[in-house]
């Protein structure tokens, strides 16, 4: 073999091995004994917006705007000869020149060479910005699921235990805390479908079918953010409640009037403020005992930072609700 086929042959790999590292999808840089760039594949070159002959022979630390000089990669790799070691998975964050924010996974190993006696190193590099970018998601989504289910699971429990069992049926117990749990659901996937809520459509939703037909309603086009919508869903549930058991949804006459205003407070502070108004319906006096639902009512109110007053005229149950905005 004269000279020039040797140096024929020598081209020819070199130029195969060239290409088999321009196929590689992944960014790719060879680094020789003093960690100065010695080869990039065109993956490198796309992925980080230079130029190839820009970054032939300078410093793998002083690349862009130094973005691996970090003090334990450094560490890594200029260990990778002397102790035969490899990086494999070293994560880096950074905001690059020209690409911005990404996540990379860097994997560092000696090159291998027939004689065993190489002094390069091969650094790989995975963008992971993607993945990590769906798993933070992911984990987002779990994490608000399970705090959605716990809340669920608290306010079933609180109305399984402040429904009164007392002079009531085992049937009426299973309707009155199913009507409550429905509206609690309603208002749950109300809240976890919109950001904001037309106030008249959570009221109406709210009271229920029975009542809707005899339900006049006049106000402002209000909206309602998403964390009150269970709030307010089971405030007018249970006034609703009510007004078909003892007040006007109870007669065929009856009944429901809710009209409501925006009105400005101390600090500017905006308060929805809601006038419920039954007639026609059965005469009305004051209960005996306070029960779940005027707890429930006014309790809720002053949890928003409001308030609520119950009035049992004897033509029918007036309700004021003040609640912030």
């Amino acid at each position: 073999m004269i000279l020039e086929d040797l140096y024929r042959l020598l081209k020819s790999g070199h130029v195969q091995a060239q290409g088999i590292v321009d196929t590689m999808t992944q960014p790719i840089v060879v680094l020789d004994h003093n960690l100065c760039v010695t080869n990039t594949n065109n993956a490198f070159v796309r992925t980080f917006e230079v130029e190839r002959d820009d970054i032939l022979g300078q410093s793998f630390f002083a690349l862009g705007n130094g973005q691996w000089e970090i003090a334990e990669l450094h560490q890594l790799i200029a260990s990778v000869i002397p102790k035969a070691a490899a990086v494999i998975g070293f994560e880096v964050t950074h905001d690059f020149p020209a690409i911005g924010q990404r996540t990379f996974l860097v994997d560092a190993r000696r090159l291998i060479h027939p004689d065993n006696n190489s002094s390069n190193i091969l650094i790989l590099f995975n963008d992971v910005t993607e993945s990590r970018r769906q798993d933070a998601e992911r984990d987002f989504v779990v994490a608000e699921t399970r705090h959605r289910l716990k809340n669920l699971l608290a306010v079933t429990r609180s109305i399984a235990m402040q429904t009164q069992t007392e002079d009531r049926t085992a049937a009426e117990y299973r309707d009155i805390f199913l009507g409550r749990f429905e509206v609690t659901l309603r208002a749950q996937e109300m809240a976890t479908t919109d950001q904001t809520i037309d106030f008249e459509v959570l009221l109406r939703q709210s009271v229920g079918e029975p009542g809707l037909d005899r339900l006049h309603c006049d106000g402002p086009a209000v909206t309602l953010a998403s964390s009150k919508v269970l709030a307010f869903g089971m405030i007018f549930h249970e006034l609703g409640t009510n007004a078909v058991k003892y007040g006007a949804l109870s007669v065929p006459d009856g009944q429901i009037h809710v009209t409501w205003a925006l009105e400005t407070g101390p600090r500017g502070r905006a308060y929805l403020i809601c006038e419920w108004q039954e007639k026609n319906g059965l005469p009305v006096t004051p209960p005996k005992r306070r029960g779940y639902g005027t707890d429930l009512i006014e309790g809720t109110s002053a949890h928003l930072g409001g308030k609520a007053e119950l009035k049992y005229d004897p033509n029918g149950l007036a309700a004021t609700i003040k609640i912030p905005l």
